[in-house]
């Protein structure tokens, strides 16, 4: 277990109003039992039942179906006041991981496990619709509640804004979260500009020719070959990107050959790369190629090399970021408590509902050492600290109350 943080100050529960502190113990059951059904992406269908059921049960509006298992729920404001629609993102998936946490809640499907949180985050989101529900006459505007499938691949943000959900009423803002073990309980990570970065990969078959490992020179070694192109991959970052911008490509797969005196004929690598500056997309793709194919044509080998965009960067909305790093100092007292510095290279497809309508991405920080509930994102004894749940609630909540009134 790694915890880059001191333990987490006491939290003050005045902070979060007493009709959200009520909730903790719903918030924490609907968790769990999320916890113990994880499915995978676009395969949510126990999951979207509950919420359903959950929203039915509460009389609010919504749709299911969207992008296979996506839902979208709509609640109106009785206040007088703007027109205005906030919507809120909330994803539903979970990874084929198997858990090896030893906890009643733990995951009853073999090797799927809620190892990222989002059991937390849909959580999180039916509490707010539940409170938004029995307040409608504390806010004006309209809330839309997106609980998304799919986000940790192939990605259910792009499907459901094709299918309208940012439509009738036109949302004008959407904020989001994400609980966060690499920040402690009690702090709030939030940033304008990028958070996360852009995500890239690429698949490259080298195809060399083989031959035995006594007569190197009848053949075209395509581990050779291999080797140098990944030390070259380093060089885009090291000497062809800004070093004001940050990069990184990562080689994440490397297979080739079946015995030590043999010489490999083909040799296959998966890699991706990320950044944070938008402007840096096509700029990868290119320099990549040019690497492989120069190496390749330098040993007489070919290449087969597929490369595709998974995700842009998570750029935040200036003015939302402020509205939620205001509303997150009223809710979180601690020392660190709010947390600017918090980017990381890791991706989110959050990212393309934050390109068509202004908005803001956080962590809400989740991690409590002394309750051993610091395992990092996708750990199979991943875990956090549920005090968050009601924290993520009065934030959305409060974020709502300032939109829109």
């Amino acid at each position: 277990m790694v915890s880059t943080f001191p333990n987490p100050s006491s939290v003050d529960p005045s902070r979060i109003r007493l009709s959200i502190r009520s909730l903790q113990p719903q918030l924490i059951e609907w968790r769990r039992r999320l916890h113990q059904q994880p499915e995978l992406g676009f395969k949510e269908k126990l999951t979207a039942e509950f919420v359903s059921k959950k929203l039915q049960e509460w009389g609010i509006e919504h749709q299911t179906g969207i992008a296979h298992t996506g839902i979208v729920a709509t609640i109106k404001g009785n206040k007088l006041g703007t027109k205005k629609v906030l919507a809120i993102r909330a994803d539903m998936d979970a990874l084929p991981i198997q858990e090896l946490n030893e906890v009643p809640y733990k995951s009853q499907h073999d090797g799927v496990m809620h190892a990222c949180g989002h059991d937390g985050h849909t959580a999180i989101a039916l509490g707010t619709a539940y409170y938004l529900q029995q307040h409608r006459q504390d806010f004006s505007g309209t809330v839309k509640i997106i609980f998304q499938p799919a986000e940790e691949s192939p990605g259910g943000a792009k499907p459901m804004i094709e299918a309208g959900v940012l439509k009738d009423p036109d949302v004008d803002a959407i904020i989001g979260l994400h609980l966060w073990n690499n920040l402690p309980l009690g702090t709030v990570g939030v940033r304008a500009g990028a958070l996360m970065a852009a995500v890239e990969c690429f698949n490259c078959t080298i195809l060399g020719k083989g031959g035995h490992g006594a007569l190197p020179h009848q053949t075209v070694d395509s581990v050779v070959v291999a080797a140098q192109i990944v030390s070259a991959l380093q060089t885009i970052v090291a000497r062809n990107v800004n070093p004001i911008d940050s990069a990184v490509v990562t080689v994440g797969e490397l297979h080739a050959g079946t015995k030590r005196n043999v010489i490999a004929d083909t040799a296959r690598m998966s890699a991706t790369v990320r950044y944070f500056n938008p402007s840096l997309k096509g700029f990868f793709n290119q320099r990549v190629e040019q690497i492989i194919a120069g190496i390749c044509q330098s040993h007489g080998a070919s290449y087969d090399l597929e490369y595709w965009s998974l995700y842009p960067p998570v750029i935040n909305d200036i003015k939302m970021a402020e509205l939620v790093r205001t509303v997150a100092e009223e809710v979180v007292e601690t020392p660190m408590g709010i947390v600017p510095e918090c980017q990381t290279m890791a991706a989110e497809d959050m990212s393309f509902f934050l390109q068509e309508v202004p908005g803001c991405y956080f962590f809400l920080g989740s991690a409590n050492p002394e309750k051993d509930l610091a395992y990092p994102h996708h750990h199979p004894r991943f875990d956090f600290d549920e005090t968050a749940l009601g924290m993520g609630v009065e934030i959305f909540v409060r974020c709502v109350e300032n939109f829109l009134n």
